[in-house]
């Protein structure tokens, strides 16, 4: 079995649309979407369509075909690998979670910075003061790295 790993694979062709109400994945991929793509995270082995329908039809009610549809749908959009092992076709992440949240929370905050650094900048810090405090002395130190970075050291 050939496992392959992002390094050097195409980035995940997403929608350019972020659904604002949508929660977590379902903001970029659509709700079934995600949850076959949690569930392949969950599963964590390459899987067949079947292991990852059994894994979903648990909390959302969706036929076998629609599965399929969907699985292929997520190779498509390069989320997913196909590949046949034992004369079956197996599904499995091109990306860790971590990688995939990475790599759509750049797209999202490449496309909110359109409206301007300093409006996102200022919105940024005051949402995050809101949910979470202690989180804002976590972006400082985040931020003075960065800077140490650029300026070499």
């Amino acid at each position: 079995m050939t496992v392959r790993r992002s390094s050097g694979a195409a980035s995940p062709r997403l929608q350019d649309t972020v659904r604002l109400s949508a929660h977590g994945l379902a903001k970029v991929l659509g709700d079934l979407e995600a949850r076959i793509l949690r569930a392949v995270w969950t599963i964590g082995t390459p899987a067949t369509a079947r292991e990852v329908h059994e894994h979903i039809v648990q909390a959302h009610d969706v036929s076998p075909i629609t599965t399929i549809t969907v699985l292929n749908r997520l190779v498509v959009k390069r989320v997913l690998w196909r590949s046949k092992q034992q004369g079956l076709i197996h599904f499995s992440a091109r990306l860790t979670e971590s990688e995939f949240m990475v790599q759509v929370s750049r797209r999202v905050v490449e496309g909110i910075l359109s409206f301007g650094p300093d409006a996102v900048a200022s919105s940024f810090v005051d949402v995050v003061a809101e949910q979470d405090p202690e989180k804002l002395e976590e972006l400082a130190q985040l931020i003075q790295r960065r800077l140490q970075a650029r300026n070499g050291g």
